[in-house]
């Protein structure tokens, strides 16, 4: 407790010193963990699905709806990025420096598995996940602009549906992608905790099981008649085979879609802590790390063997993929990778003038009050 007499920069400094670290929503972090076990398996997936049609008819499902998951919860925490120095610093250092890292490290690895591969390291064109780091990268860069701008998220959408339509766009930085998927971040930034709390009411939960069943019988009639690669975002609708009105028709419809079961995928995500909660801080080491199985697998062949292109196969490979994504997610591997994925790096930055008075001015407060 402060005396009369300690000054009030001192009493507000000592306040926020006696308070107990804000926790971790585990909400966010449940939601994080779930979305990211969804990625791995449906990426196991991918070899497997032609010979399904039930297989495939879920994948399309799961696509519609756990990267906007994911990049919904990225915009959400994304609300306070500025163009502050500590903030760049480590948009830098957690996301610039890994895309660096792995995008480099992804063609090597297949040189290295592949007899007489020679592919090649660019920067410039993400290469299999690392998509996300560059359009993560880009976006939040970008929030000063979207928290400036009267409409936002009509804005963004209007984006999406011009990009749609624009196949000269090209694959430097994956911009189709980023622009496409803009809207689920920019939404993110609109949002507010209790539009999540909306869609976890018991009722929203009763209503999510007959549209997620609706969802997957739909999914499963689409599979001769549509497209996948409508749910990747990586291409226009001329690229696609479609008449350029199609674009913008299925931004909105498909953003509709995935809007509805990320809603239902946020009803059922448990509010409170579990075993997996806090795994869920450690979802971008499981996005990137399970990449190298995925593709190890791939280019050995394992994916080729006839016992997996059965359901009980298909289930193995479903539970085997989980299991690893949830064990690069753990504390240990964490601690393993991180110097690639947090980077501190000070040695590459200059000492923030205004922090190091801010500091000082604590320090000298913190000796005044006598904590």
């Amino acid at each position: 407790m402060p005396s009369p007499r300690t000054p009030a920069g001192a009493r507000e400094e000592q306040t926020r010193t006696d308070r107990p670290a804000r926790q971790r929503d585990a909400f966010f972090d449940n939601a994080k963990y779930l979305a990211i076990v969804l990625v791995a398996i449906a990426h196991s997936w991918e070899p497997l699905k032609g010979d399904s049609r039930i297989l495939e008819g879920v994948y399309t499902v799961v696509y519609s709806f756990h990267m906007p998951a994911f990049i919904i919860i990225s915009g959400f925490f994304s609300r306070s990025f500025d163009m502050r120095p500590d903030r760049l610093k480590r948009l830098l250092t957690g996301v610039a420096v890994p895309y660096v890292l792995f995008e480099t490290a992804y063609p090597l690895f297949k040189n290295l598995v592949v007899d007489g591969s020679h592919e090649q390291i660019s920067l410039l064109d993400p290469w299999y996940l690392t998509w996300f780091l560059c359009a993560l990268f880009v976006w939040r860069l970008t929030t000063p602009v979207w928290k400036l701008v009267r409409w936002p998220l009509p804005l963004a959408i209007g984006i999406a549906m011009l990009a749609s339509v624009t196949p000269t766009i090209g694959d430097d930085l994956d911009l189709q992608r980023i622009l496409q998927f803009l809207p689920y971040f920019v939404l993110g930034l609109c949002m507010k905790p209790e539009h999540f709390h909306l869609v976890r009411r018991r009722w929203v939960r009763v209503a999510s099981v007959p549209v997620f069943a609706a969802a997957l019988a739909v999914g499963w009639w689409a599979v001769p008649r549509m497209n996948t690669a409508w749910f990747y975002h990586r291409d226009a609708a001329q690229e696609l085979g479609a008449p350029w009105w199609c674009g913008p028709v299925m931004v909105l419809a498909m953003m509709g879609c995935s809007l509805l079961l990320t809603a239902c995928f946020f009803a059922w995500v448990p509010g409170r802590r579990t075993w997996f909660t806090a795994l869920g801080a450690g979802t971008l080491y499981g996005y990137l790390l399970h990449g190298f199985l995925v593709k190890l697998a791939d280019y050995r062949g394992w994916f080729d063997h006839p016992w997996l292109h059965h359901p009980l196969g298909e289930i193995a490979v479903s539970v085997l993929f989980a299991a690893v994504v949830t064990l690069f997610c753990t504390a240990p591997v964490r601690r393993v990778f991180r110097f690639a994925m947090e980077p501190k790096l000070e040695w590459a930055f200059k000492q923030d003038a205004a922090q190091l008075a801010r500091e000082r001015s604590r320090g000298e407060q913190r000796e005044k009050a006598g904590v």
